[in-house]
């Protein structure tokens, strides 16, 4: 009669157990179902293209982290600019943010934008928010791009390295358009480098122009009169800082390597300047650059007016976009009797500089 009775009271504590258990997995799933609909009262609908294990990940991360995110993040007095820059990944725009004290908890702040897709929209440039901004506030104005953002050009590059980078920071302008307006303006080496805060819908020819009213406010009268002291107009000038910037890899080196090339132009010899035939050639895809390295015996008889090797005096035009330093290196070069330069076998950068054809061969690399 007790094995009986053991035996009904343990058949009970099963079946109780699993009672709960259903009920426990019953109330889980309701949870679980219920966690977007949960999400979308306090933070809005989610972006439409997340898949299901992302809507539930970033759900249940704003729902059991996020709480804070609806309070004002921005306790500054006063707007706070905020950059993101070119190239900038999500992460490292979320670090910014949590250094600046816009934002206190990084993974919700993350799991808001993914939820909402914010993340896809945001774009390069000048952001700022005004005092006591929550940080969902923060996230959607994020999700809407300011109308300017930055481009850079680094000296050295041409035209066509310039505008592939247009689209990259907001821009509307057409990568094609603005070659073309560049060609028809004459102003391949006149698109001075620099950090530009532009109007992302502004066209080809008012950034073409903008580019060379920053050189022509760089290059005064009086670095115009030292070109003439070289026996060079700005023209010239500018054809050859942009070889002088191609060529030197280190800027104290500018007036040395200047100082050759206008000593070759002095005594008639052709200036044999890789860089033009690099120009020359284009683009090349096996390498994916503009800059062929190295040059082949065959490259050096392109049949081209910008072949420095095969043409004497300076090519027809500027062959990238000097700096400042190139600029001035050309105005105020070196005074030295060297003829020749070559790259020093140590990949430091430097040249070692001869006077004569036979050193020349002696700076070779053994």
């Amino acid at each position: 009669m007790r094995a009986s009775r053991n035996r009904w009271g343990k058949r009970l504590l099963l079946s109780t157990i699993m009672i709960l258990f259903l009920a426990a997995l019953c109330f889980f799933a309701s949870m679980a179902a219920s966690l977007p609909a949960r999400t979308a009262q306090q933070f809005g609908q989610p972006d439409p293209n997340l898949s299901s294990a992302k809507l539930y990940k970033q759900s249940l991360i704003l729902l059991f982290n996020g709480a804070g995110m609806l309070e004002p993040g921005n306790q500054a007095a006063g707007n706070i600019f905020f950059p993101i820059d070119p190239g900038e990944s999500l992460d490292q725009m979320i670090a910014s943010l949590k250094y600046a004290n816009l934002i206190q908890n990084e993974e919700a702040f993350r799991a808001y934008l993914i939820y909402s897709g914010i993340d896809r929209q945001i774009q390069p440039g000048e952001y700022y928010f005004t005092p006591q901004l929550s940080e969902v506030e923060i996230a959607q104005t994020l999700g809407n791009p300011p109308n300017q953002t930055t481009i850079s050009i680094l000296a050295g590059w041409r035209m066509e390295e310039i505008s592939e980078k247009l689209s990259g920071v907001g821009l509307q302008v057409n990568p094609s358009d603005f070659i073309q307006t560049v060609l028809v303006k004459g102003r391949e080496g006149y698109l001075f480098p620099g950090s530009y805060a532009v109007e992302r819908d502004i066209s080809a020819e008012a950034l073409v122009d903008l580019f060379y009213e920053r050189f022509l406010s760089q290059v005064p009268p009086e670095l115009e009169s030292q070109f003439a002291n070289q026996g060079l107009t700005l023209h010239e000038a500018v054809i050859l800082a942009s070889i002088v910037e191609r060529e030197a890899v280190l800027e104290e080196e500018m007036p040395l390597i200047s100082s050759v090339f206008l000593n070759r132009l002095g005594n008639a010899m052709n200036l044999a300047a890789d860089p033009t035939i690099q120009y020359a050639l284009g683009y090349n895809n096996d390498q994916g650059t503009w800059w062929t390295n190295p040059l082949s015996l065959d490259d050096l008889k392109l049949p081209s007016s910008y072949n420095t090797y095969e043409n004497p005096g300076l090519p027809p035009g500027p062959i990238c976009n000097p700096g400042l330093p190139a600029l001035r290196a050309v105005a105020y070069p070196a005074q030295t009797s060297y003829l020749y330069f070559r790259a020093d076998c140590d990949g430091s950068g430097r040249h070692l500089f001869s006077e004569n054809f036979q050193e020349h061969l002696d700076n070779a690399c053994p």
